[in-house]
């Protein structure tokens, strides 16, 4: 179903059970693949492909050259919900999506948009399947995200920043151009342009190696400081 006030360019192909609703505009060599759904005043750019069942929600901006992959969520609702005496209220989020141009989603990855301003992706950004990127963020050109990265509310990411699987940064954390979370890395502050992090809490990775490797000598240190304890008793 293709409402009639949609624009599409030229060279267009459209799969079987796609929806396209009001106000929306596709630009020149889109491919939609089957049951793709595009909510109301989205825009596509030229020469970008939409793989089969993702979706495309309300004022979503795609740039041109750029490929969401099966099952991803562009645009979807912010988590935006403030705590009452009445309990949650659910803020109206009535902000937007913006992918720049180039830009890759992998499979089942969400991007929310946020209740006011924007939710951006910059241009050649690349994300593996399952990211969740929240409301409000702003990522820099040509990083990478590998599976699982979880970026809360309102972070703020440079440019070149390679995240790996399961990285997650909590609500306003910010990382600097070329700078690096190893896997599972917890990033709760800022981290500074060039730096690698590892850990939970993230720290440096040089420092994160150094006490990794104390770590796996915590038993043997345990006996140490018994022995030490028994030898302070005997002398007492």
């Amino acid at each position: 179903m293709i409402h009639p006030s949609v624009q599409i360019g030229e060279a267009v192909a459209i799969g079987a059970h796609v929806v396209i609703q009001a106000g929306v505009r596709i630009g020149s060599q889109v491919c939609i693949h089957p049951n793709v759904v595009i909510y109301p005043e989205a825009q596509i750019g030229d020469r970008t492909a939409l793989h089969a069942n993702c979706v495309i929600h309300e004022r979503t901006q795609i740039g041109a050259d750029c490929l969401i992959h099966s099952g991803a969520a562009i645009g979807s609702e912010g988590f935006g919900f403030v705590p009452t005496r009445e309990g949650w209220f659910k803020m109206e989020q009535s902000g937007y999506t913006v992918l720049e141009d180039g830009v890759e989603v992998g499979c089942n990855s969400a991007i929310d948009r946020p209740a006011v301003g924007e939710t951006r992706v910059a241009r050649n950004t690349k994300i593996d399947n399952m990211v969740h990127i929240a409301h409000g963020c702003q990522v820099g050109e040509a990083c990478a995200m590998a599976a699982q990265v979880g970026l809360a509310g309102g972070v703020k990411i440079g440019k070149r920043v390679i995240l790996a699987g399961q990285v997650g940064l909590a609500n306003g954390a910010q990382m600097g151009d070329g700078a690096i979370a190893s896997a599972k890395t917890g990033v709760h502050g800022n981290v500074p342009p060039g730096e690698t992090v590892s850990g939970y809490p993230a720290v440096p990775h040089r420092l994160y190696l150094k006490a990794s490797a104390v770590y796996n000598r915590l038993p043997e240190m345990y006996q140490t400081l018994k022995r030490l304890q028994r030898q302070l008793g005997d002398d007492s």
